[in-house]
């Protein structure tokens, strides 16, 4: 490295030290007291002022965004606060300043800071961030936790009446300020959830004091709020007042009046309306529909095909022609083909026939011939002939006696004579 690149500009130095405080987790959630200073330095909505050490000549610069949502008093010169941000560096000029997240004064009372600790646990166990659960928008039945005796029913169960008249809204009763508060608030709550009967619940009490309301930022009812299965909507105190209950319910409304609008999202006129408009669409939609299906089936009604039906077919029809044309000319080769196949064999088995039986007709020829040498009808064809006395071969002189018919044959017949004489040769 070269000795000029060891040396950092002041942009490269700045973002350094911003990229360490934005990494630094003390840094991140700072806590400091000091009085309020250079306090006019408001624009629009964010607030720009100085936060001194009362005790020293330390001074630094501080930035509410968005104040007038935040903080509930009116920040003076030279008030002492108690105020929570995170430190930041301005990368144009170097400087850091604190970025204010809540800001109170000082000397705040044991209640608030009661609320404050009881909150930040159970923002960190994520209570404030469990899922919201929608309002229906058709309610039947929707129950109210409050005093009975206060303002606070009359105008939920007004407001639901002139906007959505089905909705039955059920009264549950409870004590809503005191030590007794926060049991009984529970109790309904709990009983209500069980039942499965309502769509909605409004938990709800006028304004007061952090004591008057401090019934509502109980660890337990809070709790009950975030673990229950129906929609709850917080309506406690007035728009500037902020209960944990506020932080647990899936909805909060800035007065009672405002939660039976929460509850009732839909109102029986915008009701009407929407069933109207839709009623209205929906026959302009079914028209169409028939409209453009009628002009189908007139599109469809003017095709040649129903203009001459025969046409469908006749392309059909010549194809068949064709494939019984072929279906025949196959069936005749095919028949030719199996003629001369069996011709063929036939004259095979002949040739074979009479080469394997020409050996036994010339043996049986040769057979016969010599048969034929020894035959005494053979013999016959020579001047011999045979003479028989009573069917007997006559083989000698003493087979015959004088007066014997006898019979004599001869190669082309037979002749019937009588003995006469019968002399007996010499043997020489």
């Amino acid at each position: 490295m070269s000795e000029s690149q060891k040396y950092l500009t002041i942009s490269a130095l700045t973002a350094y030290l911003k990229r360490k405080f934005d990494a630094d987790p003390y840094l991140e959630k700072v806590y400091i007291t000091g009085e309020v200073s250079n306090i006019g330095r408001r624009r629009g909505r964010h607030l720009y002022f100085s936060i001194k050490d009362p005790n020293g000549n330390a001074v630094i610069s501080a930035t509410m965004f968005s104040y007038a949502n935040r903080i509930k008093f009116q920040p003076e010169e030279g008030m002492k606060i108690n105020a929570i941000g995170r430190i930041q560096i301005y990368e144009p000029n170097g400087s850091y300043a604190i970025i204010l997240e809540q800001m109170t004064p000082d000397g705040i009372g044991e209640l608030f800071l009661a609320y404050e600790q009881l909150k930040r646990k159970l923002q960190a166990e994520g209570l404030f961030d469990l899922p919201k659960k929608r309002l229906p928008l058709f309610p039947k039945k929707i129950a109210v936790v409050t005093s009975p005796t206060g303002a606070v029913i009359e105008d939920i169960a007004r407001t639901a009446q002139r906007r959505f008249p089905s909705a039955q809204v059920v009264l549950f009763p409870a004590v809503v300020q005191g030590e007794k508060a926060a049991p009984t608030i529970i109790k309904q709550i709990k009983r209500i959830d069980a039942s499965g009967d309502y769509d909605t619940l409004i938990v709800g009490r006028g304004g007061g004091s952090i004591e008057d309301l401090w019934a509502f930022n109980d660890e337990v009812l809070a709790r009950t709020i975030a673990s229950a299965t129906i929609p709850v909507i917080s309506s406690v105190g007035h728009e500037t007042d902020n209960t944990l209950v506020d932080f647990v319910s899936d909805h909060r409304a800035a007065t009672p009046t405002a939660a039976a609008e929460l509850a009732t999202p839909v109102t029986l006129e915008q009701l009407v309306t929407r069933f109207n408009e839709l009623q209205l669409r929906l026959n302009m939609r079914m028209k169409q529909l028939i409209d453009v299906r009628r002009q189908r089936v007139e599109r469809i009604a003017e095709h040649i095909i129903f203009q001459q039906p025969d046409r469908l077919y006749s392309g059909y029809t010549q194809r068949l022609d064709q494939l019984s044309y072929m279906l025949l000319q196959t069936m005749q080769q095919r028949i030719q083909n199996t003629q001369h196949q069996f011709m063929t064999l036939i004259q095979r088995q002949l040739q074979l026939r009479a080469h394997l039986l020409q050996q036994p007709r010339d043996t049986v020829n040769l057979l016969t011939a010599k048969l034929d040498l020894v035959s005494p009808l053979k013999i016959l064809t020579r001047g011999y002939a045979i003479v028989e006395n009573q069917g007997d071969v006559v083989r000698k002189i003493s087979d015959i006696n004088v007066d014997d018919d006898i019979s004599v044959r001869f190669s082309d017949g037979m002749a019937t004579a009588k003995i006469v004489e019968k002399r007996a040769l010499k043997n020489e």
